[in-house]
């Protein structure tokens, strides 16, 4: 019996933004105005054409697309449609797939949203940040709370259902009211999904290079605690590390990546992850990476950058760094089936972890323990 097909989704990458946030270590270039959105097109479609050429198409219909960046509510409507028609006519995509546009609060119009509703986009993800003018300033946001309250009524007078709120704590100067603040609004616009995660300080970044005052240990240990708090008595679900969700309304192309699966990745500096399985019966899975500078990539034919192999303990380990984040995990049958590789692989050390109360033993996957000390359960996966 062949084993089934890997979940499969499509990561499409816009590079360009308004201004470049000093934290943002994504690639993304500031560019405004005068995209070259026909050409643009052409290329995320040469792309995928490489990639089918050399890869094949999936063995199962595409579960869902998402348009990342950089800021893509920076193209319109017609581009984002023309790509999603574009793409649904190489691929097969799932009756229920899941399409996401990340948008910036700063560009929020409402017949912006109703073009891209109407362009078959059914999932929208704001980047609000924090509903502090003041917080938003220190962060570089071409946004501040005003405008992040007027783009959530604007997707919803527009007919988006599922809404997706990215908010940070651990910001500059923040305090435990001003955070617990953001949740409560969050929750007041009676959103599906929460992206919550900790301000981090990451290398080639503005911040990296002239460190802002950040919040002491204590208060950002009671920020997550207040957080966390919030959200579980307004009947969210953290079922992964920085992912809360109410009603099962789960991320589906994340879920993608935290299950190990396949995606084809498009547009500048956009990684993939492709698996094909050869005539034994054997599983192949490569890395493939678009060139970073969109320049070079507009004048591409749709080679990547950088095609890598990914094999043997490097191949469990990325699988494990993915998995192991997801409060659910995987079945030992998905991890043989995404990997190649025998669960036997993961012993003795899997077994240590169970008895040490960080693995669940029915499937691979953390307990609440393990959640909580994550990277020393990696880390011991990995030896």
């Amino acid at each position: 019996m062949n084993p089934p097909a890997l979940p499969t989704a499509v990561y499409i990458h816009v590079p360009w933004c308004v201004r470049k946030c000093p934290y943002c270590d994504f690639n993304s270039h500031e560019r405004a105005e005068g995209l070259p959105e026909a050409a643009y097109l052409r290329r995320i479609l040469a792309d995928l054409a490489w990639d089918l050429e050399h890869f094949g198409p999936p063995g199962a219909p595409i579960t869902s697309l998402f348009f990342g960046g950089g800021t893509p509510s920076l193209l319109q409507p017609e581009t984002i449609g023309a790509i999603i028609e574009g793409i649904a006519a190489r691929l097969p995509l799932a009756g229920d797939c899941e399409i996401t546009l990340e948008a910036n609060p700063g560009t929020a119009e409402v017949g912006r949203f109703q073009g891209y509703r109407a362009a078959g986009v059914n999932r929208l993800s704001l980047g609000i940040q924090s509903f502090s003018s003041r917080a938003l300033t220190a962060l570089g946001r071409i946004h501040d709370g005003e405008d992040g309250l007027r783009a959530l009524a604007l997707a919803k007078a527009a007919g988006f259902q599922r809404i997706n709120l990215d908010l940070m704590h651990g910001l500059p100067g923040q305090t435990v009211a001003e955070g617990q603040r953001d949740i409560e609004l969050a929750l007041d616009a009676e959103v599906s999904h929460l992206s919550y995660y900790q301000l981090t300080i990451e290398p080639n970044t503005t911040f990296y290079r002239r460190p802002p005052a950040l919040p002491e240990e204590s208060i950002l240990e009671r920020l997550e605690d207040r957080g966390r708090r919030l959200l579980e008595a307004a009947g969210f679900e953290p079922y992964e590390i920085s992912a809360w969700a109410r009603d099962r309304h789960y991320c589906q192309h994340n879920l993608t990546y935290w299950r190990f699966g396949d995606y084809y990745g498009l547009g500048p500096g956009a990684h993939g992850k492709l698996s094909r399985r050869d005539g034994a019966g054997g599983l192949r899975v490569m890395r493939t990476q678009r060139s970073r500078v969109p320049e070079h990539w507009l004048r591409g034919d749709g080679t990547p950058s950088a095609q890598t192999p990914v094999e043997g303990d490097a191949l469990r380990e990325e699988c494990l760094l993915n998995v192991l984040r997801l409060r659910e995990g995987i079945p030992f049958e998905d991890f043989e089936a995404h990997t190649g590789l025998p669960r036997a692989c993961l012993d003795p050390e899997r077994e240590a972890q169970v008895a040490a109360g960080l693995l669940r033993e029915e499937r691979l996957a953390p307990t609440d323990q393990g959640l909580r000390f994550l990277n020393p359960l990696l880390a011991a996966l990995s030896r």
